[in-house]
């Protein structure tokens, strides 16, 4: 694929889900800019990612912390103003990593993995911002602290000096 077709196709693809995001927020009555699209970058080539930052995009999450660490220092250099989100299953030995290159955490789901957090946090003196990931649907296949559990690792956080920004939740796709 050429990078002028790729190019069209990307920003095509952004400004229709920016409509319907736009027009999704307009009949919740919320105000379109209220709403953060964050694009994933799991497993696109770099012509795709290069492509959504020409056109605008500057909200991109990570399901790996080794695939971030390969694509974005580099794309940071030359886009200094893009966020980070790790938006996948994180392991408590990868912590280290995600508080130097993540500028949100969206997956702390237990108190072992906070812990980890609390240290590097820390350590760097670099605080990504945190969401909790909850599995409101308590799926088994699914990651998450059951709500039941949300309130203690609230807790928890806060013993650790850690600051909450947010939840992130996957409720059952086929539940409103």
């Amino acid at each position: 694929m050429s990078d002028g077709i790729e190019q069209a196709e990307v920003t095509a693809g952004l400004a229709e889900v920016r409509a319907r995001i736009a027009a999704a927020a307009q009949a919740a009555g919320r105000a379109p800019e209220s709403v953060t699209l964050v694009a994933v970058g799991k497993a696109q080539p770099p012509g795709r990612i290069a492509a959504a930052l020409a056109a605008g995009q500057r909200v991109f999450g990570e399901n790996y912390v080794q695939e971030a660490a390969g694509r974005w220092p580099e794309l940071r250099r030359r886009y200094a103003e893009v966020e980070l989100h790790m938006i996948g299953a994180l392991q408590s030995n990868k912590a280290r990593e995600a508080v130097a290159l993540f500028d949100v955490v969206q997956t702390v789901d237990r108190p072992r993995l906070a812990e980890a957090l609390a240290r590097e946090v820390q350590r760097q003196g670099r605080s990504p911002r945190l969401m909790l990931q909850v599995n409101t649907g308590a799926e088994p296949q699914k990651a998450g602290v059951r709500t039941e559990g949300l309130a203690d690792l609230v807790t928890f956080c806060r013993k650790l000096d850690l600051v909450v920004d947010g939840l992130m939740a996957i409720p059952p796709a086929d539940q409103d």
